[in-house]
């Protein structure tokens, strides 16, 4: 659990360092632009991957501290024994996501590489790199999921009846 934890961790941390990483890049990149410096052109591109990848990265730790995106305002209108089976319902709508997520997300991984795709821009590299986060992060938040569902996991319902 120790190691699971530390997993979820890291990649928020790898999440919060791209996204810093990146300000400072298009920042410099403005301000060298402004002072005659010229420009960098693969910033711009390279931030357009991190903002995704930060989000994959980010959403298992958020939905294990309970600190996701839900409807709180609805779960805490409804009677307690509803609400939680929304709640409930609402992980294993989210497991179900997840589990598409991570079979497609193989696919498309296995699909580009067999096929060689390069993403030709600014930067260079396999097209598969660009996939493989989708299914890793959403194992993750599959996990979790489970974890919700089974009991050991962030609370899906938190609010004033629970």
């Amino acid at each position: 659990m120790r190691a699971y934890r530390a997993l979820l961790h890291a990649c928020a941390v790898v999440a919060a360092l791209l996204l810093g990483l990146t300000a400072l890049l298009v920042t410099g990149d403005v301000v060298a632009r402004n002072v005659g410096l010229g420009t960098l052109p693969w910033i711009l591109e390279v931030s357009e991957y991190v903002l995704p990848l930060a989000t994959f990265l980010v959403a298992p730790w958020l939905l294990a501290r309970n600190e996701h995106v839900r409807l709180d305002i609805l779960l805490t209108a409804l009677p307690p024994r509803l609400g939680r089976a929304l709640a409930w319902a609402g992980d294993l709508l989210g497991l179900a996501v997840c589990a598409v997520f991570v079979v497609y997300g193989v696919r498309a991984i296995a699909s580009s590489a067999q096929q060689g795709s390069l993403v030709i821009k600014s930067v260079v590299f396999p097209e598969w790199w660009l996939y493989a986060p989708v299914p890793a992060c959403f194992a993750l938040l599959a996990i979790e999921f489970v974890r919700r569902l089974t009991g050991r996991g962030a609370s899906g319902f938190a609010g004033p009846h629970a």
